[in-house]
């Protein structure tokens, strides 16, 4: 295999030659290819490490050229990025790709994709050698992920059982296994679950360490599908249930049956039914989640659909009061988001420096307003300047710091709004996470008035934009002003925040937080 040989596949040559000439400017060789057929060859003869392909490709399509070269002794380490898949192809071509990139793909995005399949090479070699020396071998979460592990065994073809035991959040080390037969996930048990439950619950176990030890697997199987499908399915549940976390019902809520039993439909998918008898035994979400024989995110999936119907409704959680004085405004999964948001383009070794959040506001007393609600959260530090009101709508200044995960923050960074200001807020915008704008009640007269920074900003290829109303208490929005703003509205960027002098304000500012994690 070639140290570094990229062959990029495409019908397209012209857009093939632009993604060549972007990883070249990067350091890498690359070979371009005019369709899968042409790949083929050259990926026989120069073993590249990393094959960027688009997934329609002429002759031979992209997930039938991985699964030859995956046949292949001499080419079945090689890692496969697919260009162009949308949401209904996601699926199909995600058991045999190693990651997938949209038809709307910059250059940037493709080159962070492959140094990240490069760097997860490099990892995975090394575990390799000292498996070869070794059989047995153990190490850590941190070095590779479960997905990474199960990957590197459906290579190299082992038998025998990868034990995970993880530190998870409460501190709790707990463990699960997954056994392997020839390379193929036989089965997987972790506490109480067991088959792809288990394994799917395991995939998004980031810390804590590994053990496998080779072994011949006797018991029956609990897990059918082909490896590298059901590893695809069990990610593409994982980044569903990430990307709709704020719209799931939380762990610890009670829940129960608001219709009578007779109501009910005959006819309903097993999940349902199944999650509906559950609710004779059992009224906490949590407990449904773990004795429902469907993975986790399904379970919760369901629930959500059954209270959007009306049929089922979820109390508000008992949090104890010394765990409520551990709570943040991000939970797991939104934080290794966030840390790998700010890790972009940066060595795995490097820690990422504190992501950066802009605040434009439409007046100094909106700014105050949202301070007096930051100073209230678990996590939150006001720059002491800001605290003492001692920052005015003319200074590009540090608001508040977050903290994500006790290593890793946020800063919220004042930006004024004023035109005479242009020239600092394309150099603010760069690199950040995005730009929260501050309206009030009168949400076309604030608005209006940020036009011209929110144009400037929007330039941006990655710019994100969050239009924030405050609400002080009486406050009302007119439906001229919510029809004159529906653009706000459509591009889901509205986001109303009610100013309760005596109400906590962690929870509102935890769902708008959610929707600003990338």
């Amino acid at each position: 295999m070639s140290a570094d040989l990229i062959l990029i596949a495409d019908g397209n040559l012209g857009r093939a030659q632009r993604v060549a000439t972007a990883l070249e400017a990067a350091g890498h060789h690359c070979e371009v290819a005019p369709h899968g057929a042409g790949a083929l060859e050259i990926a026989l003869v120069e073993h590249p490490r990393v094959i960027v392909a688009q997934v329609d490709l002429p002759l031979v399509e992209a997930d039938k050229l991985a699964e030859i070269l995956r046949a292949n002794p001499r080419t079945r380490s090689a890692r496969f990025l697919f260009l162009g898949v949308d949401a209904q192809r996601a699926g199909e071509v995600g058991g045999v790709g190693d990651a997938t990139l949209g038809a709307g793909a910059e250059t940037n995005d493709i080159h962070d994709a492959v140094e990240e399949l490069l760097d997860r090479q490099v990892r995975i070699e090394s575990l390799e050698e000292r498996a070869a020396v070794e059989r047995e071998f153990d190490g850590t979460l941190a070095e590779l992920r479960p997905a990474e592990l199960l990957q590197m065994l459906n290579v190299r073809r082992s038998s025998g059982r990868l034990t995970l035991t993880p530190v998870l959040d409460d501190g709790s080390t707990p463990h699960g296994w997954v056994e392997v037969s020839e390379g193929e996930i036989h089965s997987a048990e972790a506490g109480s679950a067991t088959g792809e439950k288990a394994l799917f619950r395991m995939l998004d176990w980031n810390s804590g360490d590994f053990l496998f030890e080779p072994c011949e697997i006797s018991t029956g199987a609990t897990i059918k599908a082909p490896t590298r499908s059901v590893l695809a399915e069990g990610l593409g549940q994982l980044d569903e249930w990430n990307r709709l976390a704020p719209k799931l019902p939380p762990i610890e809520s009670p829940v129960k049956l608001c219709v009578d039993r007779a109501e009910l439909p005959n006819a309903v998918h097993p999940l349902t039914q199944e999650v509906l008898s559950l609710l004779e035994e059992v009224d906490r979400v949590g407990d449904i989640v773990d004795r429902c024989g469907h993975p986790d995110y399904q379970v919760l999936r369901t629930l959500h659909t059954l209270a959007e119907r009306g049929i089922v409704e979820f109390g508000r959680a008992q949090i104890a009061p010394a765990e409520a004085s551990r709570l943040t405004l991000f939970h797991e999964s939104q934080c290794r988001r966030l840390r790998a948001f700010a890790q972009r383009g940066l060595a795995r070794e490097i820690a990422p420096p504190s992501s950066k959040l802009l605040v434009v506001a439409a007046s100094q007393a909106i700014a105050d307003q949202f301070a007096g609600l930051l100073i209230k959260v678990p996590g939150v530090e006001l720059a002491p300047r800001f605290e003492r009101g001692l920052i005015g709508p003319g200074d590009l200044e540090s608001m508040a710091r977050i903290d994500v995960d006790g290593e890793f923050g946020i800063d919220l960074v004042h930006l004024p709004g004023d035109e005479a200001y242009e020239p600092l807020w394309t150099f603010a915008g760069h690199g950040a996470l995005g730009t929260i704008f501050l309206l009030d009640a009168r949400v076309g007269v604030s608005a209006t008035g940020l036009d011209r920074i929110a144009q400037v900003l929007a330039r941006g290829s990655d710019a994100r934009t969050f239009h924030v109303v405050m609400l002080s208490e009486g406050d009302r929005l007119s439906p001229d002003d919510l029809r004159d703003n529906l653009s706000l509205i459509d591009d889901a960027s509205l986001f109303l925040l009610p100013i309760e002098v005596e109400k906590d304000p962690s929870s509102v500012l935890r769902s708008l937080f959610a929707r600003i994690v990338p």
